[in-house]
């Protein structure tokens, strides 16, 4: 169901695709849209380690949940910072994509859990944190992405 890539001497082991989905702040989550049209929007995640699984989080109500409810099918890609060639103008940069299908979270407990965890991605004040979850968490809405292929590769900008 899922293409090979192409340039196989590019591939990432599935050890470096998890690195970069663990210490990247954002990618961009890809939905089915309405009428046809793809919706991809920049998003921060969690890739947790302990279910394998990547997570978001959002309000409650608005076009990417109508999108999702709608379809649950998904992609996900994540990109690293790239490291500049020696020699030239150019980029190194590895990129990683996820496919999979979305479920969100119910589990108030887990929503809390994971919204700690991605928020120290962010920072380490734990009492801003707390505060932050304490607000807001009757508010936010979790979802899951249950990772269904994982690919990633090497691109070389030149």
């Amino acid at each position: 169901m899922f293409r090979p890539l192409n340039r196989i001497k590019q591939a990432l082991s599935e050890e470096e695709c998890l690195e970069i989905m663990k210490n990247e702040l954002r990618g961009v989550l890809s939905l089915n849209g309405e009428g046809g049209y793809p919706y991809g929007v920049p998003i921060n995640h969690f890739y947790n380690e302990e279910d394998g699984c990547l997570y978001f989080h959002g309000g409650k109500v608005g076009y990417k949940i109508d999108m999702i409810r709608e379809n649950n099918k998904a992609s996900f890609c994540v990109m690293d910072k790239g490291v500049r060639d020696e020699k030239g103008w150019w980029l190194n940069i590895r990129s990683v994509i996820a496919f999979g299908k979305i479920e969100f979270v119910e589990d108030e407990d887990m929503v809390a859990d994971i919204s700690r965890k991605l928020s120290l991605k962010f920072t380490d004040d734990e009492e801003f944190i707390a505060r932050e979850i304490q607000d807001s968490l009757k508010t936010t809405l979790m979802f899951r992405m249950k990772i269904e292929h994982l690919s990633g590769k090497r691109v070389r900008e030149k």
